[in-house]
């Protein structure tokens, strides 16, 4: 029997996706539940696996866009296992003795007819209008194109090749690569440029002093770790209970708009962006005002090693009300993030340095680390959007009053 493996659907708004890799090649007998392809799609990268045991034969390429329900591979059922080990090759026949052949005299070799060159007329170095339209949108000059069309007229194909000129060479190497981005890449690309173009987004900055967290995090980390098998007590869960704390204070930063309407939520589900193999990917944590400092560290690890295995699923990913991005483990020290839409705020975190700062009329040096909260300015007021970041900065200045009802181990389950 043949069997047409479709595309599934990795979730209600998605109508295609990209085969990114496949894992088997065509003719390779495959078992069931067996990864044959990694497939991506505007939302993440998922592995597909084999609906019955049989030979496979595909039906499209590593880069073809396929729209969801489309067959992309056949598996023949009926097809007999190889057998584990590969068979002896058979005992080379001794080879038959060859017919005389007529002797061939040599000749002297002819000269290579001259080429004449191509003729030009004058459309030579004219682009067609497709190929206008391409090297407008590239800002490079036709003359700069050599055209392979009749006459020397430039195509579209020498208008999507043509690269923009890079100066006259001095030496050493000048390579180039021309690869086509996933469609992961390409989604996150289309909603970064909305969220620029799309909403009236403003960012407002302040700096928190870490000696607070710091003290808690060097008292307790290694009996929160040695109590939980092994979690780390990192800052994520400290920056979530104070982001949490915060939209509670200012419900109008847990919102979102929807045409001429706002949205408002009782619940918070952090989205924490965080880099996996295929790009940024912005997994959430679900209800996270109801979790513990261990339920946050937690989840956070479980996810974040979904994201870099390329386990993380379209359902991880799916909603949020507000966003985290932490540009400090890269060594960030200040940043814009961009909204993550339809949300209406995002906190950036940055790197921790020591820097001198005034206390009780006093120089000190203490860790610092600036903050940036981008919001959008047609649903957040300027009241709202430094009320909120002041409340963040004062729960991570203060945590064991804010955050943990003034009983740290508690807080920390020890």
């Amino acid at each position: 029997m043949i069997l047409e493996m479709k595309v599934p659907s990795p979730g209600e708004s998605i109508k295609e996706v990209e085969i990114a890799t496949w894992l088997v090649k065509d003719g390779d007998y495959v078992e069931k539940d067996q990864a044959i392809a990694e497939v991506d799609s505007d939302k993440a990268t998922l592995e597909l696996p084999a609906e019955m045991s049989g030979v496979i034969t595909l039906k499209a390429e590593e880069g073809d866009t396929v729209a969801v329900g489309a067959v992309v591979c056949l598996i023949d059922t009926d097809a007999a296992k190889p057998a584990g080990g590969a068979a002896e090759a058979p005992a080379a026949e001794a080879p038959k003795a060859e017919a005389p052949k007529a002797e061939v005299k040599a000749e002297a070799p002819k000269a290579a007819p001259v080429q004449a060159p191509a003729a030009t007329s004058y459309a030579a170095g004219t682009p067609s209008p497709a190929a206008r339209k391409i090297l407008d949108e590239k800002n490079i000059a036709p003359a700069t194109v050599s055209g392979t069309g009749k006459g020397g007229r430039i195509t579209k194909d020498d208008a999507v090749n043509a690269v923009p000129s890079m100066g006259t060479p001095t030496g050493g190497s000048r390579g180039t690569e021309r690869t086509k981005l996933s469609m992961l890449r390409r989604k996150v690309a289309e909603r970064l440029v909305s969220a620029k173009n799309e909403t009236a987004m403003l960012t407002t900055f302040n700096e928190v002093n870490m000696t607070p967290i710091n003290q808690i995090r060097n008292e307790y980390k290694d009996a929160f770790k040695a109590k939980h098998g092994g979690l780390g007590l990192g800052f994520m869960s400290f920056f979530t209970k104070a982001v949490t704390r915060a939209l509670q204070l200012y419900p109008d930063v847990n919102s979102m708009m929807d045409g001429d309407y706002k949205i408002a939520y009782d619940f918070a589900d952090i989205s924490i962006a965080v880099s996996g193999p295929k790009g940024l990917m912005v997994p959430v944590v679900r209800n996270a005002e109801l979790l513990t400092f261990r339920g946050i560290e937690a989840e956070i690890k479980r996810l974040a090693l979904r994201a870099r295995d390329g386990q993380i699923t379209v359902d991880d990913m799916t909603g949020g009300t507000f966003t985290i991005t932490n540009g400090g483990v890269f060594g960030s020290m200040l940043s814009t993030p961009i909204i993550n839409p339809p949300q209406s705020g995002i906190l950036g975190m940055h790197n921790i340095i020591e820097r001198p700062i005034a206390v009780n009329g006093k120089v000190e040096i203490h860790p610092m680390m600036y903050v940036a909260l981008s919001y959008d300015h047609r649903i957040i007021d300027g009241r709202e959007s430094v009320g909120f970041l002041v409340a963040v900065k004062e729960a991570l200045e203060n945590p064991v009053e804010l955050l943990m009802n003034g009983d740290a181990k508690r807080a920390l389950e020890l």
